[in-house]
């Protein structure tokens, strides 16, 4: 049975890459807010309410798109000691007969 091994590009993101794009993924989503909550000031009479409402649940979504909008896995990396045998193999016959004729 031939076993495969994990290539580079099978691997998943580094935890410091993936912190990283939800950094960036949540900060926009705060600019965003930030931009719901100028225009509601800005805009006059009710119309100011649906920005207003955006910056009241966009907090929610954006930890939600944040956290969930990783890459999915391609494959499941093995660890070593699944791929590698933990036990020696087995002697083979004869080997040690030849041990003790050399002696």
């Amino acid at each position: 049975m031939k076993t495969t091994r994990p290539s580079l590009t099978s691997l998943p993101m580094s935890p410091d890459e993936e912190r990283r794009r939800r950094v960036i993924k949540y900060s926009v989503a705060m600019g965003i807010r930030v931009v719901c909550l100028i225009v509601a000031v800005i805009v006059p009479g009710w119309w100011a309410a649906v920005p207003l409402i955006g910056a009241i649940f966009l907090p929610y979504f954006a930890v939600v798109i944040a956290n969930v909008g990783a890459e999915p896995r391609r494959d499941d990396v093995q660890r070593p000691g699944s791929i590698l045998p933990m036990n020696p193999p087995p002697p083979r016959p004869g080997a040690g007969d030849d041990r003790q004729e050399e002696r």
